[in-house]
């Protein structure tokens, strides 16, 4: 069968991972469900393919004026900063900042002449505008989806973009290459194999045809090593998790 591409196959290809349907997984689809969820989460938060970066654009409101915040989706893990708005000396928009004035009157000879100069003196106004008016703080909790900017919002113009370099989790629903992540499938197959043995824990030593013995137990006992060993599998090849994720 094709690699599973919707939460129906996906959910489908552990249960066929774990034996079924020659073997009866015993657990409910709510549990199913539920360990599909937690999967999810551990990956969104600590594999390296459960994030990706995002310049999210945002059109400001009066709304979010009278709020001194914007309200992000629901998908923005986290925010690491803003883009610069408006600033007086380095803004290409304002003719009267330093760079709209030193590009208007020197544009011709930077055609012909060296750059390195240019960029040598911009650097430097850079840093003299950043200690002088400083970066906008910025304050942001994924669980509440918004982003406070520490400004003076009278100085922001209704339908002014703001810019946030943020991150975004690997949403399955618009990419359904997620489904077929091996680490993933094993995770979930684990906690569904969990799931079963807890379930069954109570049946010890339970004969079944050809001789077999079954032990719920047991079954749980194994699953919670393979958890063990794909979460330090995780630690190993996840990247340095960065500030936000706090």
């Amino acid at each position: 069968m094709a690699r599973p591409t919707t939460r129906q196959e996906f959910k489908d290809f552990i249960l066929r991972k774990l034996g079924h349907p020659m073997l009866k997984i015993n657990i409910t689809e709510e549990q199913l469900e539920d360990r599909v969820d937690d999967a999810l989460q551990l990956y969104r938060d600590y594999h390296y393919d459960g994030q990706y970066r995002l310049y999210y654009k945002h059109v400001v409101t009066n709304t979010d004026k009278d709020n001194g915040y914007i309200t992000l989706p629901e998908y923005i893990q986290g925010v690491t900063n803003i883009f610069d708005m408006g600033l007086i000396m380095t803004s290409t928009n304002n003719i009267f900042s330093l760079k709209y004035q030193l590009v208007q009157h020197d544009v011709h000879s930077l055609l012909t002449q060296s750059m390195v100069p240019y960029y040598a003196t911009f650097q430097h106004i850079s840093l003299i505008e950043e200690l002088l008016v400083g970066k906008k703080p910025i304050r942001y909790n994924r669980h509440i989806n918004k982003l406070h900017i520490d400004m003076d919002w009278t100085t922001i113009q209704e339908g002014q973009i703001i810019m946030v370099d943020c991150y975004a989790y690997t949403d399955p629903a618009e990419f359904p290459d997620v489904w077929s992540d091996l680490w993933l499938q094993r995770y979930t197959a684990a906690l569904v194999k969990q799931q079963w043995g807890s379930n069954m824990s109570k049946f010890q030593g339970i004969q079944m045809a050809g001789g077999v013995t079954f032990s719920g137990a047991e079954i749980e006992a194994k699953a919670e090593q393979e958890l063990i060993a794909l979460r330090e599998e995780l630690d190993r090849n996840s990247p340095i998790l960065i500030d936000f994720m706090g």
